[in-house]
């Protein structure tokens, strides 16, 4: 069988004027026996919708903060810094890859953007609006966990791992806090924030909120993360 070849959304510098990945994105899906690709921030439909259909399946990836527009809210003071072009551009191809029925992983800003382009709100600052107890904004190094997950019975994340929690490490400031109507929660955070979702309705669209792709080398569990979604791509 031919390994799957995956498209990954881009970090974009806004200084730089330049597209960029980090490697843990790339690297786990090599490691899962993927092949990773990295897409332009190209943004017109008919572009877009030939993507979602080339590849096998697709990651949203971490990044600046979603423009609260998203999910039809003003941009408050401590929103952080907002990406127009990938704001304009992954919610077009999220729903044509929806459409297409195709695999899905969001990691950080990626199941943020789930949330939002399906209905949900989010946190615009945890430490404004939530008051979290957990540290879900570490400092460096990314690659050691900050808190534990408590698993949801009776999802893909429990039929993955067969455990009842999960040791993440975290960096975010933003967070789900109105669930879309169509997500389901595969994980909270002790503090009761939503940490993964899944779809229902779709072959398989996931999201985590914290990042596999930097802690994977030092936990297996992280890495049986990223072959479920590359395994899922091949079929």
């Amino acid at each position: 069988m031919n390994k799957p070849v995956i498209a990954i959304v881009p970090l974009y510098d806004e200084e730089r004027d330049s597209l960029w990945m980090l490697p843990g994105y790339m690297d786990g899906v090599i490691e899962a026996g993927g092949i990773p690709v990295m897409l332009s921030l190209v943004n017109d439909d008919v572009s877009l919708k030939e993507t979602a259909h080339y590849f096998d399946g697709f990651i949203f990836a971490g990044g600046d903060d979603l423009n609260p527009e998203l999910y039809h809210q003003a941009k408050a003071e401590y929103c952080g810094k907002l990406n127009q072009k990938r704001d304009e551009m992954e919610p077009k191809l999220l729903k044509y890859v929806l459409e297409a029925d195709k695999p899905v992983l969001g990691i950080c800003r990626g199941i943020q953007l789930l949330n939002a382009c399906l209905g949900g709100t989010l946190y615009q600052d945890l430490d404004q609006q939530f008051h979290p107890t957990c540290i879900h904004r570490q400092p460096a190094p990314y690659d050691h966990p900050s808190h534990q997950v408590k698993i949801v019975e009776n999802t893909p994340l429990k039929d993955i791992l067969n455990q009842e929690t999960l040791m993440v490490n975290s960096c975010h400031h933003q967070a789900i806090c109105q669930l879309a109507p169509a997500l389901k929660p595969m994980a909270y955070s002790d503090d009761g924030l939503v940490e993964a979702v899944y779809l229902p309705d779709k072959k398989y669209v996931i999201g985590y909120q914290w990042h596999s792709e930097m802690i994977y080398k030092k936990s297996d569990d992280h890495l049986k993360l990223f072959k479920d979604f590359v395994d899922n791509c091949k079929k």
